[in-house]
């Protein structure tokens, strides 16, 4: 993969942040007058997050949140905001704090060019069985029928990745394209396969995909915090777009 120009650009984090969604659909969405409020019960908590995208007055501001609130509070479930600078409302952030919202993150939204690459990974557009259980471990997770629904109703070009070792499946990863970007999601590896290169294969597996479907750059989110996957992306050339953080009701 190649180094991407640095793009700061709020048209373009909002886009990704939407493409994202759409990677990783909710059971439940409404759209709130230009917020995306989202509900995904037994699927990981983030899935579930309101996207406050868009300019919103100071004076309607608060009527917006209480919205969310009651759309979350309707399906009992506890409201989130996904806060991405460029696409969220500046007040917003403060105005959650003031409310007693958690702050939690942050996390890195990470973009990069495509470059071909010698890969030798076995490559599927649905989720394998192999896929899915290898994905649930290396996380530390139960198999979750909502988790299976989630990809399930992914309706654009996808790819799944598995690398193999013997028979068994030791990395994983997805992709998602989407008008020109794929996104990458997904990715595990089991731990003793760890350190040896298999994430790196993966992904570059995943870019051969990408550009062969359309996509000339890739996106991904990484917590910030995660030193190994930090350090893996930025070998492969990803450099950072901005950061991000949520916001939990208590």
């Amino acid at each position: 993969m190649e180094q991407s120009p640095t793009l700061h650009s709020s048209e373009l984090v909002r886009g990704l942040q939407e493409r994202a969604a759409r990677a990783l659909p909710a059971e439940h969405v409404k759209d709130s007058d230009g917020w995306t409020l989202r509900h995904a019960p037994g699927c990981s908590w983030w899935i579930g997050t309101a996207l406050p995208h868009g300019a919103t007055g100071p004076d309607d501001l608060l009527r917006r949140v209480a919205e969310a609130e009651q759309f979350y509070a309707a399906h009992g479930a506890t409201a989130r905001f996904q806060l991405t600078p460029g696409a969220s409302p500046a007040a917003l952030d403060p105005l959650l704090a003031r409310r007693g919202y958690r702050r939690s993150g942050p996390i890195s939204l990470q973009v990069a060019g495509i470059a071909a690459t010698p890969v030798a990974a076995q490559l599927t557009d649905h989720p394998t069985r192999g896929w899915f259980d290898t994905w649930s471990a290396a996380r530390g997770h139960d198999d979750s029928a909502a988790e299976w629904d989630l990809l399930g109703r992914v309706d654009l070009p996808s790819a799944y990745v598995c690398l193999h070792e013997g028979s068994d499946v030791v990395a994983v990863g997805r992709a998602v394209a989407d008008t020109g970007w794929a996104g990458v999601f997904g990715m595990a590896t089991l731990p003793r396969a760890r350190g040896r290169g298999a994430a790196r294969t993966v992904l570059a597996t995943l870019a051969n995909w990408a550009g062969a479907h359309g996509a000339d750059r890739l996106y991904l989110q990484v917590e910030r915090d995660n030193v190994a996957a930090m350090r893996l992306y930025q070998r492969a050339g990803f450099s950072e777009l901005c950061e991000y953080h949520y916001r939990t009701a208590d």
